[in-house]
């Protein structure tokens, strides 16, 4: 049996926090605000895993609420939505994931970022990075928004 599931993420840059995107520090560039670390990429791909598998959303695995997460790593995010697809049978073919923003400039890093995440996830990773042409939230420059695809499959 094989399932897909969508995922979907918006964060504000918080200049006042480091950038943590798809797995990596960016030195330099403004945060995402976030009760976690703020990593958009990896908040899609864990709504894209938990989606495919109808395991809910990120808010039902580890949610705003909890001080336990309070600046944690969203790569543990990851890691608690595989155990859970895990304990239902489910494991992750591929996943693919666009970012849409003005910044950071991807490409130069995106090989890095696919390896960290494809490791991470058990399957191939592959990430895509655009702009709007300055329109819309993302356009002015407030923040960035990712949109995640996940394929499943019966362990």
């Amino acid at each position: 049996m094989i399932r897909v599931g969508t995922g979907f993420d918006v964060h504000a840059y918080d200049p006042a926090s480091p950038l943590r995107l798809a797995g990596l520090d960016w030195p330099g560039e403004p945060g995402l605000a976030g009760h976690s670390d703020g990593d958009a990429v990896c908040h899609a791909i864990v709504d894209a895993l938990l989606s495919a598998a109808g395991l809910g959303d990120i808010g039902g695995l580890v949610g705003v609420d909890n001080p336990t997460t309070k600046n944690a790593a969203s790569t543990d995010f990851i890691k608690a939505a595989l155990t859970r697809l895990a304990g239902h049978g489910w494991q992750p073919s591929n996943v693919s994931v666009q970012i849409i923003g003005e910044r950071p400039k991807f490409a130069p890093r995106r090989n890095e970022a696919q390896q960290i995440l494809s490791e991470l996830v058990g399957a191939p990773v592959s990430l895509g990075a655009t702009t709007t042409d300055h329109l819309g939230f993302t356009g002015r420059g407030e923040g960035i928004a990712v949109i995640a695809t996940a394929l499943i499959t019966r362990s």
